[in-house]
Formats: structure tokens, C-alpha cells, sequence
């Protein structure tokens, strides 16, 4: 069962130099409700759906991948939408990341199914007195932002913002081999838990070619399955796509083998 202590996990990314997100994180981290509405997601993930983990450290990860990915991109010159459609600042583009990595599968605390709907209900009440240290109009547009990159999560959703497809894409990089333990422990075998399995680590690096090279290292060749059916349908549409290479490796006996580069143009 998931232990109450799982609930008092604190959100830790790379917040300097942006003081906005240094604001929403020390909030976040002290705020009893979601980080309860985590542990509620991660009863019903882990303990009655038998999945992987979508609470505190699964957001956790995203929200470090997002950034991560995020400040490549801004350094490589490509403006966010914040930035372009309402002449806000980066700094207000990643606390739209920060805020819709970290909430944007509270409605698994409803139900799975239709959770990324169930989500905007509830993280627009949080998102309200979260971001009261912003004028209103600002805590509007973001709060609006944040909505749409939940939304837009979803199988087949469609992103309208780059912050949106930043989010997209890194609830799917969130692929290493941790997060098919839960379910392969309980004897769920399919080719999800073991196409999971087969995935060592995933490394977000700046490109030559692109502004970004993602890397994954797989110890079988199952793992062809996480990146050709789910990383590929997300990045797809994402609206960060053509700014991305993907490789894959084979890690097997000491030596690594690229077996396949994809880019989306």
C-alpha cells in the first residue's frame, strides 16, 4: 500500500534563476492537499490498477525533463508561446511547464479513464491559490495555459503551445526501467511492463543537427516498442518535433550499438 510518508515528497527542479517558480514550488511543497491528491493517484495507479507510478515521483520527473527540454530549446532560439502570444516572459513559459507536469494526472485520483479531464477541475481550484502572488491578469493566462497542457496530454490531444508539447513530450520520456517495476512485480506481464523493462535510461542532451538529441539506452530490443508506439505518438503533433533527433541504443555485453535515429520534420 502506498505509505502516508509517500504524500510528503517535496518537488525538487533546477528552479534559479526564476523566481516564479522558486514561489509556486515552495507553496506546492507545503500544501497538504496535493500532495494528498498525489497519494490518492498513486492508490489507485499502483495499489487497485496494478500501473506504474503517476504520483509525486513520476511528476517529479517530468517536471525535470520539461525544464530540462524547455531551456534547450529557449537557448536555441525558439520563443514559447507565453512569450510570442502575450508578450510574457520565459520565466512565466516554465511555470506553465513546472505547473502542468506536476498536476496534469490529478483525475487519476477520480478515475483513470477521462483522468486528463478530471484533472482540469481540479487543478484549476489549486492553480487559483497557488498562483495568488501574480496580478490577475497573468495568473489567468497562466492558469489558462496550464489547462490546455493537461489537456492536451492525452492520447490523440493536440497541442497549441510549445509549453503544451514540451509537456507531452516529456510525460513520455518518463520511460526508464523503474517504471515497469510495480507492475512486473505483481506478475502484470505485457508488453508494457516489459518494453519498460527494457529501458536503461533516457539522456536529454543539446544537438548538433537539432537544438535536441535525446538518447535511450535499452538492454533488449523490446524496448523498440516505447519508443515506435508511445514516444513517437507523442512527439508527433507536439509542436516540438521538428527540433528533436531521437536515438536509440543497445547496451549488450559492454558494447552500445545505435540501432535507430528518427527525427520528425
Amino acid at each position: 500500500m502506498e505509505s502516508k510518508k509517500s504524500s510528503q515528497i517535496d518537488i525538487h527542479v533546477p528552479s534559479h534563476p526564476n523566481s516564479l517558480l522558486e514561489k509556486a514550488l515552495t507553496i506546492i511543497n507545503q500544501d497538504v492537499e496535493i500532495k494528498t491528491l498525489w497519494r490518492i493517484t498513486n492508490v489507485n495507479a499502483i495499489d487497485r490498477l496494478e500501473m506504474t507510478d503517476h504520483g509525486a515521483v513520476h511528476f517529479q520527473i517530468v517536471a525535470n525533463i520539461a525544464t530540462r527540454l524547455a531551456r534547450i530549446l529557449v537557448k536555441h532560439n525558439v520563443q514559447m508561446s507565453i512569450v510570442k502570444n502575450y508578450d510574457l516572459s520565459n520565466d512565466h513559459a516554465e511555470l506553465v511547464i513546472l505547473l502542468a507536469s506536476l498536476f496534469h494526472d490529478l483525475g487519476m485520483s477520480i478515475s483513470r479513464e477521462g483522468h486528463e479531464g478530471y484533472s482540469l477541475f481540479l487543478a484549476n481550484n489549486l492553480l487559483h491559490r497557488i498562483l495568488d502572488f501574480l496580478d490577475i491578469e497573468e495568473r489567468t493566462i497562466v492558469t489558462s495555459e496550464v489547462l490546455h497542457a493537461i489537456i492536451a496530454h492525452r492520447s490523440g490531444g493536440k497541442p497549441y503551445t510549445i509549453e503544451a508539447g514540451i509537456v507531452r513530450v516529456a510525460d513520455a520520456l518518463d520511460m526508464s526501467e523503474g517504471r515497469s517495476r510495480i507492475p512486473y512485480e505483481a506478475g502484470k506481464i505485457d508488453i508494457h511492463s516489459i518494453s519498460a523493462a527494457a529501458i536503461n535510461r533516457v539522456e536529454i542532451l543539446e544537438g548538433d543537427k537539432k537544438p535536441i538529441l535525446i538518447k535511450i539506452w535499452m538492454n533488449n530490443m523490446a524496448g523498440i516498442f516505447q519508443v515506435d508506439e508511445l514516444l513517437k505518438q507523442k512527439l508527433a503533433g507536439s509542436g516540438i518535433e521538428k527540433h528533436i533527433i531521437v536515438n536509440t541504443y543497445l547496451e549488450e555485453e559492454g558494447v552500445n550499438k545505435l540501432v535507430k535515429e528518427f527525427v520528425i520534420d
